[in-house]
């Protein structure tokens, strides 16, 4: 087992250090909210007074923060903890930031002789309390293979996505589909039941049709057609608005750095942007289904 020092216990970092604590490994964790590290320090888990004093003589050192330059700061600012990190440990970050701040923070690390690689997540809150989040790496394969150790107590798919940022870059590609998916579903279930049919009736045709999708064969936006998804809780838990519009908006700036031409991720965004301007940034992103409501 590894000792694991864990900085950032929100709503995905809280339950991960959780599993990590249920594997077995020695966990010291660090967070600004008082109230998380009580609770993490309740189910076995070591606490920080500080992020500088979380990381020492540990294995690995983990974080997971809301952006880019909260990440940036954490290792290479004023107050940085990259100097009381050991030389053996390896750096983890698994926030969803933009691919040139995992570059940075990899090459401020590397010059101090750390390894870092970024390894944002798929799989929402439930796959983080469940354990089975999808991992999106980015860095040397021989730091992928030895974050094995703990990132197969969190999650249940690790990727290799290549150098440091690919996972990033990786992750806001999925994201950006996903949110065209989820609109495009919403829209037709929408057209369906303004014409009459039975939305579930309606989702079973499509599931054994062309239009199967990931978000109608698991994630079913409209409510009562589905159990245990968001969409059939008032749209409470799951992906939220504030995040997959964040996360569009990487995947905007990413796609105006390559090149690349996004009209529909473009379209997404603004929908998306929307949603979370008329006061729905808490919900589930499945909730862009009500956007498109009729009486809307």
């Amino acid at each position: 087992m590894a000792k694991v020092a864990f900085i950032g216990l929100g709503n995905m970092g809280g339950p991960m250090a959780t599993n990590l604590l249920k594997a077995g490994h020695d966990v010291i964790a660090f967070d600004l909210s008082k109230d998380a590290l009580a609770q993490i320090a309740a189910e076995g888990a070591k606490v920080a007074s500080s992020a500088r004093e979380a990381v020492g003589h540990t294995d690995y050192v983990i974080s997971m923060l809301p952006a880019g330059k909260h990440v940036i700061d954490l290792y290479l600012g004023e107050q940085g903890i990259a100097s009381a990190i050991s030389k053996q440990a390896l750096v983890i970050d698994c926030s969803t930031i933009d691919a040139e701040s995992a570059r940075t923070v990899g090459t401020g690390l590397a010059q101090q002789g750390i390894a870092f690689i970024d390894a944002p997540v798929s799989g929402g809150v439930g796959g983080a309390k469940a354990g089975t989040l999808t991992f999106i790496v980015g860095g040397a394969a021989q730091d992928f293979e030895n974050a094995h150790t703990v990132l197969s107590n969190m999650g249940k798919n690790l990727f290799h996505a290549g150098a440091i940022g690919a996972g990033q870059v990786a992750k806001i590609c999925n994201n950006m589909l996903l949110s065209i998916l989820m609109a495009g579903t919403s829209e037709a279930l929408q057209m369906g039941i303004n014409n009459g049919l039975d939305p579930k009736v309606l989702s079973d045709i499509m599931l054994k049709s062309s239009g199967r999708n990931w978000t109608l064969e698991l994630y079913n936006p409209c409510p009562g057609v589905m159990d245990n998804v968001p969409a059939s809780n008032n749209y409470q838990g799951g992906f939220m608005v504030d995040l997959m519009a964040k996360d569009l908006g990487l995947a905007l700036e990413s796609a105006k750095q390559s090149g690349s031409n996004t009209p529909l991720g473009e379209l997404a965004h603004k929908l998306y942007v929307q949603h979370q301007q008329d006061g729905n940034g808490k919900l589930d992103f499945s909730s862009i289904f009500k956007m498109l409501a009729k009486d809307a």
